[in-house]
């Protein structure tokens, strides 16, 4: 469940589930854990891969010998450190003159 909705209707079509069981698939525990989340923020992809990033991290926490490594070297436990910039002052936005 993501944000009180079912996640196949939150994140529809069959790209996205891949995505989004990516994590399960490749612990090999597809139908082992139930999950929900509350996400805010951000686009659909945005919030997609804060998703995969919260179940991998949850994961981890369960088992960290047995699930750490696998999804480590997939990159599901990177998070994208990218933010927006900040306005600054005199300018209007981040760099209009």
């Amino acid at each position: 469940m993501v944000n009180d909705k079912p996640v196949e209707k939150y994140f529809p079509g069959e790209i996205n589930k891949s995505f989004y069981l990516k994590p399960f698939i490749l612990t090999e525990i597809q139908e082992k854990y139930y999950f929900t989340a509350k996400i805010a923020g951000g686009g659909v992809k945005g919030q997609l891969d804060a998703l995969v990033h919260g179940i991998s991290r949850a994961l981890t926490k369960s088992d960290p010998k047995k699930f750490r490594p696998t999804l480590k070297k997939a990159g599901l436990l990177t998070r994208d450190a990218r933010t927006r910039e900040r306005r600054k002052v005199g300018m209007g936005g981040k760099s209009r003159r």
